[in-house]
């Protein structure tokens, strides 16, 4: 038992410093063994499947606000990777920003760019600075791989660390439900399993640093976290709540990075 249990460590290790990656902004060190062109191809085949089997709204003043707002934040991912010489992090990016006709209080975004808002959301959300917070929060989940993060602990786990190539070819059925979990696809596409403490709170850092850097008030996400908490019933939480803690601990934290966060917010204001 101790020597497996050493073998697996030991092969975790040179694992992780084989293909380990840097998370913008928190620099902290993650494990990636899913190149990212093939996942991105699997999302965009997963999210297509998703807008055909969905009500997809277009045209209204709340579509249009979605797309308004995720080009913002697009915009300002953007400069920040450009900024800080990882343009090719975002090379095979295809942006999309779809309102879903869905009473669920929910948003998502897949790799490569593809964001969900459902419509249950926008109450809680209330305008333009409000679903910055949401749409901010998940793009930063996307663009700091945490759901390939999530696949590539998996693959270790159940596959012994095969790169997704090896395990498409050999293990396919296996594979796929492992991205279905990360990513949250399949039947309950978008309702994701919860991440992270550590990845939470990566999502609010980063989020906040976008939604800044797009010209949205950073002090909005306290209120909206706020107004997340109190749409709690009893047992059973709003599905964005149930997946992403909103307790005071995380209002807290959120509260320390505003000072960080305004320096992006006064830069773009001027």
């Amino acid at each position: 038992m101790k020597k497996k249990f050493l073998w697996v460590l030991s092969t975790f290790l040179l694992l992780f410093l084989a293909y380990c990656q840097t998370v913008p902004i928190t620099g902290r060190q993650q494990l990636q063994l899913v190149p990212d062109q093939q996942v991105r191809s699997m999302a965009v085949d997963s999210y297509k499947e998703f807008l055909s089997e969905n009500k997809v709204i277009t045209g209204t003043p709340e579509a249009q606000m979605v797309k308004r707002v995720g080009d913002r934040i697009r915009i300002a991912v953007e400069r920040y990777f450009t900024r800080n010489g990882m343009e090719q992090e975002l090379k095979g990016y295809s942006w999309e920003f779809n309102l879903i006709e869905e009473d669920t209080v929910n948003a998502w975004c897949m790799p490569g760019g593809k964001v969900a808002v459902y419509t249950g959301i926008l109450p809680v959300t209330k305008d333009d600075v409000g679903l910055a917070v949401v749409m901010g929060h998940e793009v930063a989940h996307a663009v700091a791989k945490h759901g390939n993060e999530r696949m590539s602990q998996g693959l270790l786990a159940q596959l012994g660390g095969a790169a997704l190539s090896v395990a498409l070819a050999n293990r396919p059925a296996e594979t796929q439900q492992l991205f279905m979990t990360a990513y949250g696809l399949g039947a309950q596409v978008g309702i994701l399993l919860p991440y992270s403490r550590l990845q939470e709170s990566e999502a609010d850092h980063l989020g906040l640093i976008f939604m800044s850097m797009a010209g949205y008030d950073p002090h909005a996400a306290v209120n909206f976290w706020q107004r997340m908490a109190a749409q709690k019933q009893g047992d059973a939480p709003p599905e964005f709540l149930s997946t992403h803690p909103a307790d005071q601990t995380r209002i807290e934290n959120i509260k320390r990075l505003i000072p960080e966060a305004m320096e992006h917010f006064d830069e773009a204001r001027e």
